[in-house]
């Protein structure tokens, strides 16, 4: 009975050691305030990070958009610049931006895409053709920009290409073009 009792009842208040929350000179208090300070500097610290990362998160989405537009139209006027590079340049640009259906017909309604098509028809190297052709394979994703495409005489520019015997990329983006466009029943005829 003895031992229950001593398992039982083992807590004995006189032997828990006191806690003294007076601003002695313990060493265990300075250590707890310097702790808890660095707990707090810390946690500031994120904060005014967070703060930060969330103001310069907001004044992007406000810029960008505005920037994205203006590359867009810069990029277009590119293609009216009698330089090859230029034109190929401005080409790279939009074959890059036309990531989704919006962004594609945004480019045709900006006229983007028959920009592409005069500067395909006019283009005197391989290397252009092949910038223009892959900007236009890369408009041609969209079912609605294939059909301002076959407005603006899409297909008989890319027929009209000459072979290129040293650019098979040539090759692969005019044939992936008249197939987008007799995939969605256009006449090649146009």
């Amino acid at each position: 009975m003895r031992t229950l009792k001593n398992y039982l009842f083992r807590f004995n208040p006189r032997n828990v050691p006191s806690r003294n929350f007076s601003s002695s000179s313990s060493p265990f208090s300075r250590t707890d305030e310097l702790s808890v300070e660095e707990d707090v500097e810390r946690k500031i610290g994120w904060l005014l990070k967070s703060i930060f990362v969330g103001t310069a998160g907001f004044v992007g989405y406000q810029f960008f958009p505005y920037m994205g537009d203006n590359m867009l139209r810069q990029s277009v006027s590119l293609l009216h610049v009698k330089d090859p590079f230029f034109k190929r340049s401005g080409a790279s640009r939009l074959a890059r931006y036309a990531v989704d259906d919006g962004r594609r017909m945004k480019i045709v309604e900006i006229g983007g895409a028959k920009e592409l098509l005069i500067m395909l028809e006019a283009a005197k190297d391989d290397r252009t053709r092949k910038a223009a052709l892959k900007a236009l394979a890369a408009v041609s994703q969209s079912d609605e920009a294939v059909g301002a495409l076959h407005l603006a005489g899409a297909i008989s520019v890319i027929n009209s290409i000459p072979d290129s015997s040293e650019e098979a990329e040539i090759e692969k983006f005019k044939g992936s073009l008249l197939k987008r466009f007799q995939d969605l029943k256009y006449e090649s005829s146009s």
